[in-house]
């Protein structure tokens, strides 16, 4: 095992996907001989090539429609968006034909491509840098949405991600890039897509997250086991589809449930998880569900980000409530 920093982990991973498959190719925009803006393809090209690493034009929808494009001729595109909030300049790419090309050919085709996209707060970007807009892909069907929350799983999920035969859209949190190191296993592995983890056991509440809420859930949990509350974290990894049988698990074990997300309230995919709790496993709860997110309103400039974002105090507050229930 080594120690790597999340970044390293998603280079790591793409460097043994190009090593592993002559079909794996890379294309973005500064992905070549920069290595993209934050390093994640550094020193790739001058590996692999000019025409398996390559600059795109500064143009989204350019960047999708080439990579499906690239599938029709048999090869595994890993398509870079720099910062997720551009992801509306493609979204027709990757909404109106990846997530239906299976489905339009009756299975005859297939649409191997990873968009990976950094998103998330925490490090006062410019508008449009920082934004969460997981809900946007989690609800369209025929696309699969991956949100890793450490180094170990960044490069298993990518992994596994690069060998799916459905288009993956591959999230990275940007926060998360230098600010978090952990143990990773050496060469070539693969982590399951759609498959929770549970990072931490307990059996007074559940508190299921993804992405980078999941340190910050982790940081809450310590410090309510501080006061008596044992709390179980569940970490859901890939948020669509999800999980259920993982999350119903916990949820009939601990009776109490918190579900957080670092985007808004009426983003992410929260409200989903609450749903498919209150509809399958609703005479397990001795509580209601709880939530903790950010406010309803468009991401706010650098010098209100650390009030806007939810913290580990959030969610402590409501994991008390909810215990608390009467």
């Amino acid at each position: 095992m080594a120690v790597k920093s999340y970044i390293d982990a998603v280079k790591e991973a793409q460097d043994l996907a190009l090593e592993h498959d002559k079909n794996v190719l890379i294309l973005g925009e500064d992905v070549g001989k920069n290595g993209g803006v934050f390093r994640a393809t550094d020193g790739l090209q001058d590996k692999y090539g000019e025409d398996r690493v390559f600059n795109t034009p500064l143009a989204e929808s350019g960047i999708g429609g080439l990579a499906i494009g690239l599938t029709t001729q048999g090869y595994r595109p890993i398509m870079e968006i720099q910062f997720y909030g551009f992801i509306y300049e493609v979204l027709d790419s990757l909404a109106g034909q990846m997530a239906r090309n299976r489905f339009r050919f009756n299975g005859t085709r297939q649409m191997p491509i990873v968009v990976r996209a950094p998103y998330g707060g925490g490090t006062k970007t410019p508008e449009m840098h920082s934004d969460n807009l997981e809900g946007l892909v989690a609800q369209t069907p025929g696309l699969r949405v991956v949100m890793p929350s450490n180094p170990s799983d960044a490069k298993g999920l990518l992994l596994s991600a690069i060998e799916s035969n459905d288009p993956v859209i591959f999230l990275e949190n940007l926060h998360l890039y230098r600010s978090i190191k952990g143990e990773v296993a050496e060469g070539y592995y693969t982590t399951p897509l759609d498959k929770a983890a549970v990072v931490r056991k307990g059996k007074d509440i559940s508190i299921i997250t993804y992405g980078g809420m999941t340190p910050v859930a982790l940081n809450a949990a310590e410090e309510l086991s501080k006061q008596g509350i044992d709390a179980e974290i569940i970490d859901l990894r890939t948020v669509s589809p999800l999980d259920i049988e993982t999350i119903g698990e916990s949820v009939k074990k601990t009776g109490r449930v918190v579900v957080a997300q670092e985007t808004q309230r009426m983003a992410g995919i929260g409200a989903s998880v609450m749903a498919e709790i209150s509809e399958r496993f609703i005479l397990s709860l001795k509580a209601p569900v709880g939530r903790v997110a950010a406010p309803d309103s468009i991401y706010p400039f650098a010098q209100a980000e650390n009030d806007w974002m939810v913290n580990a105090d959030d969610i402590i507050d409501k994991v008390k409530e909810i215990v608390n229930y009467d």
